[in-house]
């Protein structure tokens, strides 16, 4: 029973970090598009609303991502208290 359950929680352990790292690629995609500062005259306003949805977009994948890291944290300390009492059971 605890094999299965510990197989099971390695499984949402990887893909919780998969799901994870692309969306730091995603995030790191959108950095590099993303300039600290720009100085634009009136006539090239659709290049400051481009930057403003960057940084939008940045902002809104700060939450999952947080939400992520917690989740793969608890995870991995649930893997290994598992893992650990498992072994002391057998011991």
């Amino acid at each position: 029973m605890v094999h299965g359950t510990l197989v099971a929680l390695l499984v949402a352990l990887g893909t919780t970090v998969g799901v994870l790292v692309l969306l730091v690629t995603y995030r790191s995609t959108l950095a590099n598009h993303e300039d600290g500062q720009i100085f634009l005259d009136p006539a090239e306003g659709s290049l400051a609303n481009e930057q403003l949805a960057i940084v939008k977009r940045m902002q809104q994948i700060g939450g999952p991502i947080a939400a992520l890291f917690i989740l793969s944290g608890s995870l991995f300390v649930a893997i290994v208290g598992l893992w650990l009492w498992q072994g002391l059971r057998n011991f």
